[in-house]
């Protein structure tokens, strides 16, 4: 079963810049390893709808095809994260992703 556009999905993941450097993980040990952990903080799996831009684009776009317990790394450009300028932190910036799928629920 792969995941497509409409289908509720669970992942896993790490965000990394492309130095390496781990700016948000789901999870708990990545996140207390990079020191990023934040004890306010649930982790555990990320669920969205797939295609209803609750995400930035290349990450929705990065797990269309995906299968359950599948992992995968993806690299998202500036353009389909938070645009090449602006304000969030993370602008201007390519994005490095390694996604597991935790379910897939389809529409």
């Amino acid at each position: 079963m792969h995941v497509e556009k409409g289908d509720y999905v669970e992942v896993n993941y790490t965000g990394k810049l492309e130095d390496g450097t781990i700016f948000d993980s789901s999870v708990e040990d990545v996140a207390r390893k990079a020191g990023r952990y934040d004890s306010g903080r649930k982790y555990e799996p990320l669920g969205f709808t797939v295609g209803e831009g609750m995400l930035i684009e290349g990450f929705e776009k990065g797990v269309l095809g995906m299968e359950n317990g599948e992992k995968k790394e993806i690299r998202i450009p500036p353009e389909k994260a938070y645009g090449r300028e602006g304000k969030h932190p993370l602008a201007g910036k390519t994005l490095i992703f390694e996604i597991e799928v935790t379910k897939i629920v389809k529409k």
